[in-house]
């Protein structure tokens, strides 16, 4: 028995594994910190917060084949190279799953530690849309349902006209196949547009992130008014709505989603803010309902995929503090915390660790202070995407989250008190020491959480 225990370690079979899903709604950065904290695990000269890191556990850490063959492989040195190289640049979305593995060898502490020698734990990151996941709410609703909510929450949204005006003189009794292609074609339009404007809550997920999908008939349909509930059209558009609830949402969260461990959710806060009330009481909602999926004991078909699988941490990230002076990150981690604390008080109850935390996974700016009508403001210096260097102060957070949670709720077109600007800064050149990461705000920190204790 103890030759074989001793073969099992040496091959590497009895390793352990964390799974890490990340995940957040466009713009939010998922491919970014992905590639920082890989980057940082392997050179940890800026990871003081990770205790492994910083006691000197972690001996080394390195990429290897990801144990999943029929999913992608995370590109993380084609987006390394965007972000660090001599002409740094953004790397694109997430577009798909994706998956990347890296091994971490530990030195042997404890008890048990002079008999056991070094270990390995190995750390799968499994990279996934978070359009995706707001699908979830489409498993508890039928197409009527689902209809009356997405043309109730339409109005007022950036191509909303146009696909009103692309249901007028249809026959609900007429099906065809244009008829249905233009129709989807329209209502696809409209999400990318209010997406684009600031909307979270945008499903079908695959409307927005097609992938191999594109054109299928599990993708061609589009809500539609009770008018047409009789008709054959209706008909046809409930077969391909339940036909995508069935063959594209069920074996996502088969497949990828139920095996995760531990879970980071990344927030574009700030960019929220900067759109107006309405479009953070949408990202409220829509994180609302992605926290339903984390919770373990959850009566329905989630309950019966996960069995007893729970996710045993999750972080909520408000990305991108790096467009903000440190005098206001509590200030920006206070609101995500308020904005999440419905969803966040389900999780906690079903046993599940949460932290909610401001961070940036690249840093590109430096702190500065600028003067505006004889006051000095705090603010950041950055590069910006034409290639300029400008100082920005975007506006002063308020101490009371409510201040901008209470508008949001009641529906308010604007902000009473506050105009929050944003800025898009490009990654800033690299001028690393030997051993250092790319710089960040709080990756440590983050990482400490989700798997410090593993380690």
């Amino acid at each position: 028995m103890g030759i074989g225990s001793s073969m099992m370690a040496g091959l590497g079979l009895g390793d352990p594994v964390i799974r890490l899903g990340v995940t957040g709604l466009s713009r939010a950065g998922k491919t970014v910190f992905i590639t920082s904290l890989v980057a940082n695990l392997m050179d940890r000269g800026r990871m003081h917060a990770l205790r492994a890191a910083a006691d000197g556990s972690i001996k080394a850490a390195w990429l290897q084949p990801q144990p999943d063959d029929t999913i992608p492989r995370f590109d993380f040195e084609r987006h390394l190279a965007a972000l660090t190289g001599p002409d740094p640049h953004w790397p694109e979305g997430t577009c798909h799953v994706s998956q990347l593995r890296l091994s971490l060898r530990l030195d042997a502490r404890g008890l048990l530690g002079g008999l056991t020698g070094p270990r390995t734990v190995h750390l799968d990151i499994v990279d996934y849309p978070g359009e995706w996941l707001l699908d979830l709410r489409l498993m508890e609703r039928d197409f009527s349902e689902w209809s009356a909510e997405v043309l109730d929450r339409m109005e007022g949204r950036p191509g909303a006209d146009a696909y009103h005006a692309a249901m007028n003189g249809l026959d609900p009794d007429r099906f065809d196949e244009p008829t249905a292609q233009r129709l989807a074609q329209t209502y696809t339009a409209h999400l990318h547009a209010a997406r684009e404007a600031g909307w979270s809550d945008c499903t079908p997920g695959r409307f927005l992130i097609p992938g191999e999908m594109e054109g299928s008939p599990a993708l061609t349909f589009a809500p539609l008014p009770a008018r047409f509930a009789e008709g054959r059209l209706h008909k046809e558009f409930r077969r391909r709505f339940d036909a995508y609830k069935a063959r594209v949402v069920k074996p996502f969260f088969r497949d990828h989603f139920a095996r995760i461990d531990r879970q980071v959710v990344l927030v574009d806060v700030l960019g929220a803010i900067h759109q107006g009330p309405r479009a953070v009481e949408d990202m409220r909602r829509a994180m609302a309902d992605i926290l339903t999926a984390f919770r373990p004991g959850r009566a329905g078909w989630l309950a019966q995929l996960l069995g007893t699988r729970r996710v045993e941490r999750i972080l909520f990230a408000a990305t991108k503090a790096d467009h903000l002076h440190h005098v206001q990150h509590n200030r920006l981690t206070a609101i995500l915390s308020a904005m999440l604390r419905e969803a966040r008080d389900r999780a906690d109850f079903s046993g599940a660790r949460t932290e909610a935390m401001s961070i940036a996974a690249l840093r590109a700016t430096t702190e500065d202070t600028i003067r505006q009508d004889g006051t000095e403001l705090p603010a950041v210096r950055g590069r910006l995407l034409d290639g300029r260097q400008a100082a920005f102060y975007p506006g002063e957070l308020p101490a009371d989250p409510a201040a901008l949670l209470h508008p949001a709720r009641d529906g308010a077109p604007d902000w009473l008190d506050g105009d929050y600007a944003i800025m898009n800064f490009a990654p800033a050149p690299m001028t690393a020491r030997p051993g250092d990461g790319p710089p960040h705000i709080r990756l440590d920190r983050a990482a400490d959480f989700l798997i410090g204790d593993r380690l």
